[in-house]
């Protein structure tokens, strides 16, 4: 049997699937990768097309049908998370760039400047163009994820909101921004076997990280080796080899205020795990 697994071209998602990529693993079933960046992912998850794919945790709640959340392989920020950035300080946001309305920092940026009083108009545009079109001044701020979380001073800009620092002083609980999903369409034995799959090539990683960044190298967009492992374990941790009940709870809690904001309909949560 083959199955279809969908990713993003980041450093992290690359060092969590290493593993299952190079064969250290056996498995009882073909991997294909797919990988695109993450917007494209939540929309392509929408025509079902993807077995197990990342999305964002803003975009299950419209998927919920149709993928169960596997307990491997969440993306969760704690202390750290997506900011929005700009070459000066300013009182209001005006036009920013964002990574995609299905992303989770997204989603939490609509929350933060709601409860703040900050007014903003979303430009959607890919991750990677927002550092660009900042600085060619075609968007007033930038709302960065993946490595420009790290990278943003080196190019100039201010941090004007810290979205981890938003929603830790509001739940003191972890960040739940991504996680990877698994088709309803099979049984319940191949989902757990896909999940056990992955929890090893998760733990495969963490124990062998010389192997797992020369890997991941290829998708650190610049960043050097040093900063690309630190990247991939900012995302790739005990959070991600199995999820918790603190970011279970997370999801619950971003969903209750989305939806108390009618944003969103609040999903039932079902997260697969190993029995």
């Amino acid at each position: 049997m083959k199955i279809v697994v969908a990713h993003t071209p980041d450093a992290d998602d690359a060092f969590m699937f290493y593993a299952m990529t190079a064969g250290k693993i056996e498995m009882p079933f073909e991997v294909e990768h797919f990988i695109k960046d993450i917007e494209t992912l939540n929309k392509l998850a929408f025509e079902r097309q993807l077995d197990v794919t990342a999305i964002s945790v803003h975009a299950y709640a419209y998927l919920s049908k149709d993928y169960r959340i596997l307990s491997a392989g969440a993306s969760v920020g704690d202390g750290y998370g997506p900011v929005v950035v700009a070459k000066r300080e300013m009182e209001n946001l005006g036009k920013v760039g964002v990574p995609g309305k299905l992303t989770t920092a997204f989603l939490l940026l609509t929350l933060a400047c709601d409860s703040l009083g900050i007014d903003f108009e979303p430009v959607e545009m890919r991750f990677d163009e927002i550092i660009p079109a900042l600085k060619e001044g075609k968007i007033d701020s930038g709302l960065l994820i993946h490595e420009g979380q790290m990278t943003y001073r080196e190019h100039g800009f201010t941090k004007l909101i810290d979205l981890w620092e938003w929603w830790n002083e509001k739940t003191s609980l972890p960040l739940p921004l991504g996680v990877n999903v698994i088709s309803r369409k099979f049984d319940e034995e191949t989902q757990i076997a896909f999940l056990r799959a992955m929890k090893e090539s998760i733990k495969y990683a963490l124990e062998n990280p010389e192997e797992a960044v020369s890997y991941a190298m290829k998708y650190s967009r610049g960043l050097d080796r040093e900063r690309t492992e630190k990247f991939a374990k900012m995302y790739v941790n005990e959070y991600t080899y199995e999820m918790p009940e603190s970011v279970v709870k997370a999801m619950e809690i971003l969903f209750d205020m989305a939806e108390k904001k009618g944003l969103l309909k609040k999903p039932e949560l079902d997260v697969l795990f190993e029995k």
